[in-house]
């Protein structure tokens, strides 16, 4: 089964640029997953338990390097997808 992850990353600091270009760098150090990002949202998509997985891992990671931090995510079923993101 395939997931599509559309988060938006909201560090509560007043320097917020670096934490959130941090997370979007290792989302795209893995190859085993595909990485879009717009202005206000990143696209993550892969095989769904190890993709749900990496991104709790790295969320964590996030929240123990910046403190309080906003995750907003949208998680759909990357199988009914009409067209791949």
């Amino acid at each position: 089964m395939k997931l599509v992850a559309e988060l938006s990353m909201y560090p509560l600091k007043e320097q917020y640029i670096a934490p959130i270009q941090d997370f979007i760098d290792r989302l795209n150090s893995y190859d085993d997953i595909k990485v879009s990002t717009s202005a206000t949202s990143t696209i993550v998509s892969g095989d769904y338990l190890p993709t749900m997985k990496l991104l709790a891992e790295e969320m964590q990671r996030s929240h123990k390097e910046v403190g309080q931090a906003i995750f907003v995510c949208k998680f759909l079923n990357g199988n009914k997808m009409s067209t791949e993101v």
